[in-house]
Order: structure tokens, then sequence, then C-alpha cells
């Protein structure tokens, strides 16, 4: 009996943890920036099931990618400039923007 309730005990906690990444909508744009700049890249929620991964500059992307500013909705603003986003060039230089 004491075995499947430390089992239960011990799973419980760990699925929704895992699954959990911070919000920006839950934190200032202020705190986000700072997330982003400490870290250099991670992956942020942007509200509801959306997210993405946000970098400081183009050292934290791929050798072929460029970065294209990114912007997310935080606590204190719906428009917050977070940092970049990576992103592969097309051909046509238009569409990068």
């Amino acid at each position: 009996m004491r075995l499947p309730l430390l089992v239960l005990a011990l799973a419980v906690p760990a699925g929704p943890a895992l699954a959990q990444r911070p919000a920006t909508p839950e934190m200032s744009c202020r705190q986000a920036k700072a997330l982003v700049d400490r870290s250099g890249g991670l992956v942020l929620g942007t509200g509801g099931q959306t997210y993405d991964r946000f970098v400081r500059d183009r050292s934290f992307c791929e050798v072929t990618e460029i970065t294209v500013p990114a912007f997310v909705p935080a606590g204190n603003t719906p428009r917050c400039f977070i940092g970049y986003r990576c992103k592969e060039p097309s051909r046509n230089w238009l569409d990068d923007f």
C-alpha cells in the first residue's frame, strides 16, 4: 500500500511542472527583457498555449540565421521589446522583416 502512494506522490507534481515555462504576460516588460538578457536564449510562454524562443543577440542563433526584433505581451504593456527571434533568411529580403 505504501509503494503505490509513494509513486503517485512523486508522479503527480512532476507532470504539470515539466510543461510549464515562464510566461511574459505574468511579468513586467523589464523583468521579461532582463530574463532574456541574463539567459542569452530561452523559451518563454507568450499567453495561453503559445510560446517561442527569444535570444539576447545573434550569437545565440545558428550560423545561417539572422535576428528579427521580438515583441511580446507583458503584464504592464501589450507590446514589449524582449530581444530577438532567430530566423532563416528568405530569398526575398522583404520577407525578413
